[in-house]
């Protein structure tokens, strides 16, 4: 998982509140994610803490809190059973409002996506003729090509068992890396689904369809150079598991709806 600089966090409750580990990775609008211990020193999780909300009534805030850790936990846990690779949970209590999850050893496929593509726009100004240039173009293509195949066949699985992520994107997919072969190869490697705060459990192929177009226009804004290869996750996707062809059919309705939304504003 990726980290980032920032400070003036609040007090957390026991156990973390005398952690001395505690690395502030990202803050949002509902919770804050830590890198931190558990249980034994050398074991690191993930800890997602949802700060009480003055401006909500405490009662319903409780009640969202509980609502929220608990639902994410069992997406998580219903996910570790059915196969799908995600976080483990290792623990919660909803009442002071965390959740515990096995630390990802790696790099979001964001930046790991980011930093190939320029080291392949690197390697390419280096090339002295257009054959020496084709082979670097197609080398890569074949290695982002089986990434994104990866991708696709990750985010089929998680559909087939009835879950639908809720905001798939590049930076909520995870580059395991703890094997020495990932670790020398920089594209090779599991991907892991992380942060599921708005996943739900649905068989709708509409909701399986909006989930595609979320990561599809994800990948769009923040990987414009390489877009084309998104056609690759699709297509693993819809060989993924029975039923994806009918979803991928259903993501043509919801792009036509995502376009006429834009063009009126």
């Amino acid at each position: 998982m990726t980290s980032s600089a920032v400070s003036n966090t609040p007090n957390l409750p026991p156990p973390f509140n005398n952690e001395s580990s505690l690395q502030l990775i990202t803050q949002g609008a509902e919770a804050l994610i830590y890198r931190t211990t558990f249980l034994t020193p050398n074991q690191f999780i993930a800890l997602k803490y949802r700060p009480k909300k003055s401006y909500r009534h405490a009662t319903l805030d409780a009640r969202l809190t509980k609502a929220r850790i608990l639902a994410e936990a069992r997406v998580l846990v219903r996910c570790r059973r059915e196969g799908v690779l995600v976080p483990s949970v290792l623990g919660l209590d909803w009442e002071e409002g965390w959740l515990a999850c096995e630390w990802i050893a790696g790099r979001t496929v964001r930046v790991v996506l980011d930093e190939w593509l320029e080291k392949i726009e690197n390697e390419e100004s280096k090339t002295v003729d257009e054959q020496e240039e084709n082979s670097v173009r197609g080398e890569a293509k074949i290695q982002l090509e089986d990434l994104m195949g990866r991708v696709g066949r990750a985010v089929g699985r998680l559909h087939e068992i009835g879950v639908v992520h809720g905001d798939l994107t590049t930076s909520n997919l995870m580059l395991n890396r703890e094997n020495d072969t990932a670790r020398q190869n920089g594209l090779e490697g599991d991907v892991v689904l992380i942060d599921f705060g708005l996943a739900v459990q649905s068989v709708q192929d509409e909701d399986r369809a909006v989930d595609l177009y979320v990561l599809e226009r994800a990948f769009g804004s923040t990987h414009p150079q390489a877009e084309g290869l998104f056609k690759e996750v699709l297509r693993v996707y819809g060989e993924s598991y029975k039923g994806a062809k009918v979803v991928l059919k259903r993501l043509e309705d919801v792009r036509m709806r995502g376009r006429k939304k834009s063009m009126l504003g």
